[in-house]
């Protein structure tokens, strides 16, 4: 018991302590931050109101319905104040959607879906789930052989952003048909199409909204909407930068290739980059060298000079 005491004793005087120099901290001065910044001495979460008008492309989420309010105001209330994420996906978006937006027109797919890419990898383009899904739109070894993709363990274009971007159009477009609705076909991107089709017919309704759906694939198409609605009103949810704060995408020409490479690290250094540069930009080149015993021409993107200071 007496050492009870004295444990609680001196995790007394630690607190008091914290509290004290807790207490004798100011906020930087002006001097410290510079004029453009101003001192925040306090921080408040504040509930959001409800967008009018919201949806998902062109298709209205019937936010009317109170389950359905919750369910919305849960996913706008997460992304908005998990503040870190928030503006990471605010950086990578300009890296990146400029590749996904001209392929999703040229498709006939709606731009929303580039917010389906958001949520399923965070635009990460060496993301990996669990289950295998891989690259920005997280798509299974299976799906992307059947679509034209080459995947094995020498080559995987499912981390191919362009060439994955189309295989997303294709799954999106053949779902959409099959489904009636663009809400329907992202719902069938995370459930897959007999998924959906099944909980359609065994429920008896043909609306997304109207489902009874387990957690992930019930706040999937919640999730790209709130992402869409803050990703499009950075200032009304609180977050600030400049254009300079986001990524860019750093300028690249092809050059082709239709031979083995035996060695990627040798072949960088030809064009004045190291190894981890040249797998930077080609994150489908998942080995050291290139085997291409078919003599297949592919394309591989090396950056302009100037862009890395990095020495080769």
């Amino acid at each position: 018991m007496q050492i009870l005491k004295n444990t609680l004793a001196i995790i007394g005087v630690i607190c008091v302590s914290g509290l004290f120099i807790f207490s004798m901290q100011k906020a930087p001065s002006d001097k410290t931050l510079g004029k453009e910044q101003p001192i925040i001495n306090d921080y408040n979460v504040y509930a959001l109101e409800m967008p009018e008008g919201i949806n998902f492309a062109g298709e209205l989420v019937p936010v009317e319905n109170a389950d359905i309010y919750e369910r919305m105001d849960r996913e706008l209330l997460v992304n908005t104040y998990w503040q870190s994420n928030g503006l990471l996906m605010f950086k990578r978006a300009q890296k990146y959607f400029p590749i996904i937006e001209p392929i999703l027109e040229k498709n006939g797919v709606p731009d929303d879906f580039k917010y389906l890419a958001v949520i399923e990898s965070g635009l990460v383009q060496t993301a990996k789930s669990p289950a295998g899904a891989s690259g920005v739109w997280q798509i299974m070894k299976a799906t992307g052989r059947e679509n034209g993709l080459e995947v094995n363990a020498n080559v995987d274009e499912r981390y191919n952003l362009e060439k994955a971007t189309e295989v997303a159009c294709k799954y999106l477009k053949k779902a959409k048909e099959k489904l009636g609705s663009w809400t329907a076909a992202a719902a069938a991107y995370n459930a897959g199409n007999a998924g959906i089709s099944r909980r359609f017919k065994e429920q008896g309704v043909s609306d997304y909204y109207d489902l009874l759906l387990g957690e992930e694939t019930g706040r999937y198409v919640f999730r790209i909407v709130a992402l869409k609605e803050i990703l499009s009103n950075p200032d009304k949810y609180g977050f600030n930068f400049n254009k300079s704060d986001l990524y860019k995408q750093v300028p690249t020409y092809k050059v082709e290739v239709d031979t083995a490479v035996t060695s990627f690290s040798k072949f960088a250094k030809r064009f004045g980059i190291n190894y981890k540069i040249l797998k930077l930009h080609n994150p489908w080149l998942r080995e050291p060298h290139l085997n291409n015993k078919s003599r297949k021409s592919y394309t591989i993107e090396i950056p302009k000079e100037g862009y890395y200071s990095a020495k080769p």
